[in-house]
């Protein structure tokens, strides 16, 4: 593999504030991506986002630095009543947005019509894991890149890729997620409510701590997550990443508690020609996005200058080891060792 065979992806970075924006910016950040403070983000936190004039602040830091920002508009509207979502797309072409990741089809329905030039990216909430599926947004809607789900290995990305004209972006760390994002059923069942529209698989009003004669118990409503012992280090409770009894041993039998970190395939990524890599983390804070921004900046360069001679830094390996859940990462499906 050779450096002219790589093409050179955007870092998309995440902004939960206008502190951390600018902090992705100044690391090197190609684009960030913020939300509105308010139901039509999916990460629609108390303390975090954006407020009109925030926007425009943080859209010109941007710009001026030869940055995009991306407005994220990724919960599914209200079929009662759907303005809210139409109002705030108008608004992000307003205040200047370069593109909207959307997820809904009425609000993509709503972007072709009203705002024809606008650059419309498919959001992982959508789930579209087939060139079939970004297919028919490509179509329909005009999407121009598909940031696609965690649960695909390389060599399916590679066929996605194949197969449709649309940029492809992908997740290159944070928080990994094996499930139907957006439209988990489990978190639903546990939590009653849609993860898309909560903004998070475990609503802090489902979470239960208690202590029990075998140690803390972490629930979701009446769910039983996990048993931690009284020295052992706490998760925060997610249904998929708990431990339970199966064939009578006790471990965690849907996903482990790690974050994703795809650096020690980043040549191979680039290889494919994805349009972008992206960071989770619109919740964490402007440190954590600082850092992890600054890592993956080095490492594309790095890789882009001399592919074959690539390797992962130990700094770099240090730093995003402590910016991990539960400080352990994983390729995730990437690549799975049983195949």
């Amino acid at each position: 593999m050779t450096a002219h065979a790589l093409r050179r992806p955007d870092l998309v970075c995440p902004a939960g504030s206008l502190r951390a924006l600018q902090c992705a910016v100044d690391a090197g950040a190609d684009a960030v991506y913020l939300g509105l403070k308010d139901a039509t983000n999916a990460r629609n936190f108390a303390g975090l986002n954006f407020d009109d004039a925030q926007v425009r602040d943080g859209v010109a830091y941007a710009h001026a630095r030869g940055a995009q920002a991306l407005m994220a508009l990724n919960t599914f509207a209200d079929a009662r009543d759907p303005s809210p979502w139409f109002r705030a797309a108008d608004k992000a072409v307003a205040l200047g947005a370069d593109a909207l990741i959307v997820a809904d089809t009425a609000v993509m329905g709503w972007c072709r019509r009203q705002h024809p030039q606008l650059r419309l990216h498919l959001s992982v909430q959508a789930s579209a894991t087939t060139h079939a599926a970004i297919e028919f947004y490509r179509q329909r809607y005009g999407i121009q890149r598909a940031v696609l789900p965690r649960v695909l290995t390389l060599e399916q990305v590679a066929q996605v890729m194949a197969r449709t004209p649309v940029d492809i972006e992908v997740f290159g760390f944070g928080s990994l997620c094996v499930m139907v994002e957006g439209r988990c059923t489990l978190s639903s069942w546990a939590t009653g409510c849609s993860p898309n529209n909560a903004g998070v698989c475990s609503p802090a009003s489902a979470v239960r701590w208690s202590q029990g004669a075998d140690g803390v118990q972490a629930r979701l409503n009446d769910v039983l997550i996990d048993t931690y012992a009284p020295h052992e280090p706490r998760g925060y409770p997610t249904l998929c990443k708990g431990r339970f009894l199966v064939d009578g041993q006790r471990e965690y039998a849907l996903e482990s508690p790690t974050s994703l970190n795809t650096l020690a395939v980043l040549p191979r990524l680039m290889a494919l020609g994805v349009s972008a890599i992206k960071i989770e983390g619109r919740q964490r804070s402007a440190s954590y996005v600082e850092q992890v921004t600054r890592v993956w900046r080095a490492a594309i360069d790095r890789a882009l200058a001399d592919s074959a001679a690539y390797q992962v830094a130990p700094d770099w390996a240090e730093t995003l080891t402590h910016h991990a859940e539960g400080q352990q990462q994983t390729l995730g499906a990437y690549e799975r060792p049983w195949r």
